[in-house]
């Protein structure tokens, strides 16, 4: 079976053969087989950044530059105190920074996880409820009005359709 084809340019047969399913959709078992070969239907997150990477990239903030180069000015002309007050308020504001990034990164993780979509799809001849993110190649999706499409789809049949 490939996926690497211009899908819209064939029939609905041909599309159905193609894959290997047909109008009662996939067994579970062979839905089971081809989530495990290519994988759960969702986008590629990007790799996650350590804390300590996440508090590094605080240091990259215009103003806390300048404010660095204040403590170094400061320790060169001998201003030692100036130089740590400076350096103090420079470690206040990066901690504060990465506090409030990793707590809204950890707060978009958990919006996510709860608003997991799910799809209508024909499994063994029955229309059943499945995460979005379990759809395979082959899978016969039932969409009603206003479902959001949960994944790259092929029209087989539409009644009344508007995008």
């Amino acid at each position: 079976m490939s996926i690497e084809r211009i899908w819209h340019n064939l029939t609905v047969s041909e599309v159905i053969e193609s894959l290997r399913s047909g109008i009662q959709g996939l067994t579970s078992e062979e839905a089971e087989r081809r989530l495990a070969q290519f994988g759960p239907n969702e986008l590629a997150e990007k790799k996650k950044i350590s804390p300590f990477m996440l508090w590094l990239g605080q240091f990259k903030d215009f103003l806390i530059i300048i404010l660095l180069v204040a403590v170094v000015l400061s320790a060169v002309l001998g201003e030692i105190t100036d130089a740590i007050v400076i350096f103090v308020i420079v470690l206040f504001a990066t901690t504060l920074g990465f506090i409030q990034e990793y707590r809204a990164e950890r707060a978009m993780e958990a919006l996510k996880r709860m608003a997991a979509p799910t799809s209508s799809v024909i499994r063994n001849g029955q229309e059943i409820e499945i995460a979005a993110r379990e759809i395979v190649p082959g899978d016969i999706v039932a969409l009603r009005t206003v479902d959001k499409v949960p994944a790259d789809c092929r029209l087989i049949e539409a009644v009344n359709l508007k995008t």
